[in-house]
């Protein structure tokens, strides 16, 4: 599949079998990341890749709603950077988040992106710091997102491309 079908047919996926993800495709998943570009080629990220089921069940309630595809994962990576590191540690984060989330699609494998950052557990707790409590991440490391890793066990209909909002693109100026 070439990469413009590959983005017509990435979707979030929440639901995954109870196969595991090769470890091969784990090290090319994390690899993606690690070669993503950063802002003055600060590569402050830093990864956690989660594979403990009771931990994946604890991260799903980082905040009340749109986490729970990390209960029923059988990897999640925790994506944070070092915020003094890096002043567009967010895009930084993005990027590398994106980066994975493309090559397990072209793996064959499902993701799905739960936004961490500026969310808050059902306690009032922000869930960057519920996060970090639970992975033991230093307080300089932000953490962005979770990504949920898996093979599918639900099908998406891919991109319609017929419905692209091209009335918001602009060429030369607004």
């Amino acid at each position: 599949m070439d990469f413009h079908e590959l983005i017509i047919n990435r979707r979030s996926i929440r639901k995954y079998t109870d196969e595991p993800i090769a470890q091969e495709d784990v090290r090319l998943i994390l690899e993606a990341a690690l070669l993503s570009p950063t802002s003055k080629s600060a590569r402050a990220w830093q990864l956690v890749a989660i594979e403990d089921k009771s931990t994946l069940e604890q991260l799903a309630a980082c905040k009340p709603a749109g986490a729970m595809s990390v209960a029923g994962c059988p990897l999640a990576i925790a994506v944070t950077v070092d915020s003094t590191k890096s002043e567009a540690w967010v895009e930084d984060a993005s990027v590398a988040a994106s980066y994975m989330q493309l090559q397990a699609a072209a793996l064959g494998l499902g993701s799905c992106w739960v936004q961490v950052y500026g969310r808050f557990a059902a306690d009032g707790t922000p869930s960057d710091q519920y996060v970090q409590e639970i992975l033991g991440i230093p307080e300089e490391c932000s953490v962005l997102c979770i990504i949920s890793f898996g093979h599918p066990n639900e099908i998406r209909k891919p991109q319609d491309t017929e419905k692209l909002k091209w009335e918001n693109v602009h060429i030369g100026k607004w």
